[in-house]
């Protein structure tokens, strides 16, 4: 590494020029640098390191070889000369400004500097201030070189602080500097004051500007044209030109004559607040003091009657330039073009578009962007088109990138998707960033046109560069451009792709239900009612709606797959969304779960059925109630039989109890009988008897009698073939009392076991 001492300090290499390259290999060469002959070798270096030897002498070595010296003398060598450019040293300005931007601004920090450059003069602590990386670096720089008594600054470092602070807009600093340096025995002059206008200007405080103009002339600064051509750009920046009309006049009693610039100022600033007859006047008056128009001038002239609409002043205005032989610029024509398109008068543009190339001045990028809007409301595409492939040549990027939008929606609108696709490309080429929307419009288009393929190729590029999550993107997708394409990426087997585009956009903030319901359909239809179910509960966290049709899908898809208790928890969900099932919905899950076993899981189904108030599928109804009683679910079933009833749904109560008689089910049947005796309901007399006979059969004679005295007390008949064996039954068991009270009902026909209270208490205690 060097070290370097001052600006004008020379590089000194750590290396030793005293030693000479070795050119011959040769092991003798070799060992001819351990030699012990002292003379020899001082001699050798005395002789290379002579500064008054002739450098072109036949002894010197031309190159870096050696001269061949006599056995036993040492060798020396040269030093290297590095191939390639030499590099250049780094400046000890940019070694400081490096420092302070890589460090914290500290004791230790000015300490190094320090030891860096003891002494400071002008130049450095000026390349210093210019080249800090920020200005809260140059101003601690400033201030602790001052106060630290390594330099007293000049006019020159006062006039590079003041320009870095108001640049930053450290106007207060910027300010209390310039008002100290006569305290430091440094002298004002007028530019200092005048960028200390200008910063106020550009910040928009514009009273403080004002102040600092009158204060200039408190302090005995001598204002010229300067001062007064940096406050009317302040002033007429804000619209304010009665101020600005005041102080020209007060600049004319001062006697101070306003120059061409001055009027380039106030004509441009008078435009600026829409005073198009003072402008006009200024300009009159510039003429009639014999100041001459310049380029400047007109082109402010044409653009303030092109803001007014005026285009045929304008044209005079531009017409006279070329008369009086002041050569239009590109800024000249471009304010022409702009003008001719915003009335509507494209040709006219193409026209002078053409005349300044014919010219040789060069359209900038301002020029294109004036002008390829107006070709694309005038629908000249084509032109257009040509226009940007010049722009793509030339490698001219626009100011205005939403010009791209315009010009790929107007192609698309023009049907040639081509040349669209033509925008995209140019964009890439001028490296401008594409946005979602960009890629939006083509895919929109291309749906429309049913170019399916190249419109995935579009999304497959847009989704594998993250374009959609660039967080600086102005111009979104729209839904427009993305449902279609995910529809069709959902009918033709390619939900995933379509998922992984949707999600990148719900990272956006995207809640679109019919992209969503998209999705489920195409899962459900590819038969992954898991993935679909996912997205299903993704919408109901968002409070996105769902449609009727998706969950359909949903539950046919988990039937087809034969997953019953997921089309369940799919259909449960469908009723909590606000969606009615329909009776055939409602009958292939009862199904599918009741050929799988899952009887109760199928008495939900039917319940949420009858609740929703489907009466269809009652025999599916019947079956689930027979397997519930048959499984022993008698309280199950009687609730769901309960429901039916004030539903208006009247099951076969005959049926289910001579199935579970046939069965031998006697606890369901007698269970069973009795609800259907405490409400009322009807049940034939041919049941009564199959549920005794069965009661009777299985010896369960207590439960035969007290539901036989249930029968006779609702007024059933007592013509029971069984009785006898009934009594009988009853004697032999020892239930003496059940079996007389039994006897004289049925004697009585009974009337005496209805009306004998005794007789009503026995029974009920014997049941």
């Amino acid at each position: 590494m060097a070290f370097v001492l001052s600006k004008r300090c020379q590089w000194r290499p750590r290396l030793f020029p005293n030693l000479i390259r070795i050119s011959d290999p040769s092991p003798i060469c070799l060992l001819r640098l351990f030699s012990s002959n002292q003379d020899s070798a001082t001699g050798v270096v005395d002789k290379v390191s002579d500064p008054n030897a002739d450098p072109t002498s036949s002894e010197a070595p031309t190159g870096p070889e050696i001269s061949s010296s006599p056995i036993g003398s040492e060798t020396v060598v040269n030093q290297r000369t590095p191939r390639g450019k030499r590099r250049n040293p780094e400046k000890l300005e940019d070694i400081i400004c490096r420092m302070m931007a890589n460090r914290e601004w500290t004791t230790r920090l000015q300490n190094s500097i320090r030891s860096l450059v003891p002494q400071f003069d002008p130049t450095l602590v000026w390349n210093v201030l210019h080249g800090a990386r920020n200005s809260e670096h140059a101003l601690q720089f400033f201030r602790w070189v001052e106060r630290a008594g390594l330099f007293d600054h000049d006019r020159e470092t006062h006039s590079k602080i003041i320009e870095i602070l108001t640049r930053a807009s450290k106007l207060n600093h910027a300010r209390c500097i310039l008002l100290d340096m006569p305290n430091k025995g440094v002298e004002w002059d007028e530019d200092l004051f005048v960028l200390l206008i200008d910063g106020y200007g550009k910040a928009g405080i514009v009273q403080e500007s004002v102040k600092i103009f009158n204060k200039m002339k408190e302090l005995g600064i001598e204002r010229s044209i300067k001062s007064y051509d940096a406050l009317f750009k302040v002033i007429l920046r804000r619209g304010r030109y009665m101020m600005a009309k005041r102080y020209f006049n007060a600049m004319l009693s001062e006697g101070i004559e306003p120059t061409k610039h001055t009027y380039n100022i106030m004509i441009w600033g008078f435009f600026l607040s829409l005073r198009l007859e003072t402008a006009k006047r200024f300009y009159e008056d510039m003429k009639n003091r014999g100041i001459s128009p310049d380029v400047v001038t007109y082109n402010t002239m044409i653009h303030g009657y092109n803001r007014f609409k005026l285009l045929d002043e304008a044209e005079n205005l531009f017409t006279e330039m070329k008369g009086r032989n002041i050569a239009p610029t590109v800024i000249s024509y471009t304010t022409m073009i702009k003008g001719y398109v915003s009335v509507g008068r494209v040709d006219d543009g193409l026209r002078l578009f053409e005349e300044m190339k014919s010219f040789g001045i060069k359209p900038n990028a301002v020029t294109y962007t004036t002008l390829l809007p107006g070709l694309c409301d005038a629908e000249k595409m084509s032109e257009a088109q040509t226009m940007l492939r010049e722009m793509v040549d030339k490698f001219i990027a626009p100011k205005d990138n939403s010009i791209f939008m315009r010009l790929l929606s107007s192609q698309c609108k023009a049907g040639d998707l081509d040349a669209a696709a033509d925008v995209l490309k140019a964009m890439i080429r001028l490296s401008i960033p594409t946005e979602s929307g960009h890629y939006g419009i083509l895919i929109e288009n291309f749906c429309k046109a049913q170019v399916y393929d190249r419109a995935v190729k579009l999304l497959e590029k847009l989704v594998e560069k993250e374009i959609i999550l660039r967080p600086q993107s102005t111009a979104v997708i729209e839904a427009s451009a993305y449902n279609p394409m995910i529809q069709y990426l959902c009918n033709h087997g390619q939900t995933g792709k379509a998922e992984n585009f949707f999600r990148q956009l719900m990272k956006t903030g995207v809640k679109d239900s019919v992209a969503f319901n998209n999705l489920i359909h195409g899962h459900s239809k590819e038969g992954n009612p898991d993935s679909a179910f996912e997205i299903l509960k993704i919408m109901s966290r968002r409070g996105v709606a769902s449609d009727a049709d998706s969950f359909r899908l949903l539950i046919k898809s988990y039937l087809s797959k034969g997953e019953p208790a997921d089309a369940k928890t799919a259909l449960d969900n469908m009723i909590e969304s606000g969606h009615l099932p329909e009776s055939s919905l409602f009958r292939s899950v009862m199904e599918s779960l009741f050929e799988d076993g899952r009887v109760q899981t199928a008495s939900r189904v039917m319940k949420s059925m009858v609740e929703k108030g489907v009466k269809e599928n009652m025999d599916l109804v019947a079956k689930v109630l027979e397997a519930l009683l048959m499984r022993g679910h008698v309280e199950e079933a009687l609730g769901r039989i309960d429901l039916l009833m004030h539903s208006g749904c009247e099951p076969d109560f005959d049926s289910l109890l001579s199935i579970l008689c046939e069965k031998g089910k006697t606890i369901a049947a007698i269970k069973l009988l009795d609800f259907c005796l405490e409400r009322d309901y009807s049940v034939d007399f041919s049941s009564y008897d199959k549920v005794l006979d069965s009661l009777l059969a299985a010896g369960k004679t207590l439960n035969a009698y007290s539901i036989l005295c249930k029968i006779m007390e609702k007024g059933g008949v007592s013509s029971w073939s069984s009785c006898e064996d009934l009594v009988k039954n009853l004697n032999e068991e020892g239930n003496t009392k059940q079996a007389d009270i039994l006897s004289r009902m049925i004697k009585g026909g009974g009337k005496e076991g209805s009306g004998s209270k005794k007789g009503k208490k026995q029974a009920s205690v014997s049941a």
